[in-house]
């Protein structure tokens, strides 16, 4: 029976995870870092590399060394009603309603616009563009069996190379560095590690990990500890991929300074870039690595939402899902990016907490009292974050912003979380106090 992964599959499977991984806004967060973080760049990436590079890893890891099948699988442990309900929110949050829409607007935002709209409405192009690459994304997602080829062997390389065409460039000419912004003046570990936060690369590693088990499965492999084994080892290739990207962007947005001014989005700050070295071809080279880098996330997000929810619902066939997921990304694409990210960041506040909880506590095999406890316990404090970032606001809200530490950076969660974990250990003892007796 194979073990092992030979080095051109494990190099390939890594490749599609990195493929899976590394959307616009893995891009798009630490060129702002860069620019924004300066003189203070060293200690404001190391945050950023924890939060956007360790705890995906981790996530991969969870699986792996748990041996779960998927995120149903690994939920499914606090509860079986609790991992039900988190995996189709989850799904439904990185998948069709939010995050796959807006890997469709961001590209079109970042230059494919104005190949367009000197000629047709704004809104008429978007729906133009989105038809395009939903149509491209449904070709490739309806052939899962081919996603190893589509996104480990051409995708992923043919981005890496059009990417490194900028990077090189702009590494080539360095600039020296500006003074950090405020906030990175004063904490740029901190600002680091919400700005890693802010990829939602934990989420995609709990949801890409069927998909990654699959191709492993392809390959020969069965064994369930041999899959959890090859697991971490594409998990940690794929996490040394990203990490140098991610130094290599930051690094080119720090020197953008020399040239451009403040921006107010790492978009603005790539297409400074794009521009300064490539005139207006800049624009369309940045709007093809951005393409690319939307379009391989989304393939990977339309085969594991609908593998997921064909498991979860065998009534309805792979293939149904699939049509589902590109219909419903369609038609919430063309409500624009904007309109998307405002309504994505209160669900974001409130699954992200119970990702990373259901990481550590799944790495560490917490028993199921603590775990229970300290899931119910993050489970209010993710909600109080969501409603903290609704548009609209409460008293008790602004109250707490301004006496809660944390609590105005997005960590306010970690209360609740404490008190749970606290009270699961208080009834773990007197459980055994009274399995004793």
């Amino acid at each position: 029976m194979k073990k092992h992964l030979t080095k051109k599959e494990m190099i390939t499977l890594s490749s599609m995870l990195f493929g899976l991984f590394f959307g616009a806004g893995n891009l798009i967060f630490p060129a702002y870092l860069g620019q924004q973080s300066g003189t203070h760049i060293v200690p404001a990436v190391i945050g950023f590399l924890i939060t956007g590079v360790g705890m995906p890893l981790l996530a991969v890891a969870s699986l792996g060394i748990t041996g779960s099948h998927g995120l149903l699988d690994l939920s499914s442990r606090i509860h079986p009603r609790f991992g039900f309900l988190f995996t189709c929110l989850l799904y439904l949050t990185i998948g069709p309603f939010f995050a796959a829409p807006r890997c469709v607007t961001v590209p079109f935002e970042m230059g494919f616009n104005t190949l367009f709209t000197h000629r047709i409405s704004p809104q008429l192009a978007l729906f133009l563009f989105s038809l395009l690459f939903t149509g491209a994304m449904l070709w490739f997602s309806l052939r899962p069996g081919k996603i190893m080829d589509w996104i480990g062997k051409l995708l992923n390389p043919l981005f890496l190379f059009i990417l490194s065409i900028l990077l090189i460039q702009a590494l080539s000419h360095p600039y020296p560095l500006h003074p950090s912004t405020k906030l990175y003046a004063t904490a740029p570990m901190m600002q680091g590690i919400l700005n890693g936060y802010n990829t939602m690369d934990v989420l995609a590693g709990l949801a890409f990990g069927i998909i990654v088990v699959q191709v492993i499965q392809q390959y020969g492999i069965t064994d369930p500890k041999a899959i959890a084994n090859n697991t971490l080892k594409a998990g940690i290739l794929c996490s040394v991929m990203m990490a140098i990207i991610y130094i290599l962007t930051a690094v080119v947005g720090a020197y953008s300074l020399g040239y451009s001014t403040l921006a107010d989005n790492g978009g603005i700050v790539l297409s400074h870039i794009a521009v300064h070295f490539f005139s207006q071809q800049g624009m369309i080279l940045l709007a093809t690595i951005v393409l690319f880098a939307c379009l391989k996330t989304d393939i990977g997000l339309a085969t594991s939402f609908s593998t997921t929810f064909h498991e979860m619902f065998p009534s309805i066939s792979y293939k149904q899902w699939v049509i589902f997921f590109s219909g419903c990304m369609l038609l919430i694409a063309n409500l624009g990016l904007d309109t998307i990210i405002q309504y994505s960041v209160p669900i974001l506040m409130l699954l992200y907490p119970l990702a990373i909880m259901l990481v550590l506590l799944s790495l560490t095999r917490t028993s199921k009292v603590v775990a229970r406890w300290t899931m119910s316990g993050t489970l209010i404090g993710s909600l109080i974050e969501c409603i903290r970032t609704l548009p609209f606001s409460f008293g008790w809200i602004t109250y707490a912003n301004a006496h809660i530490p944390l609590f105005q950076i997005g960590f306010g969660w970690l209360y609740p979380m404490l008190i749970g974990l606290i009270l699961g250990c208080i009834f773990k003892k007197k459980k055994r106090k009274e399995n004793k007796i």
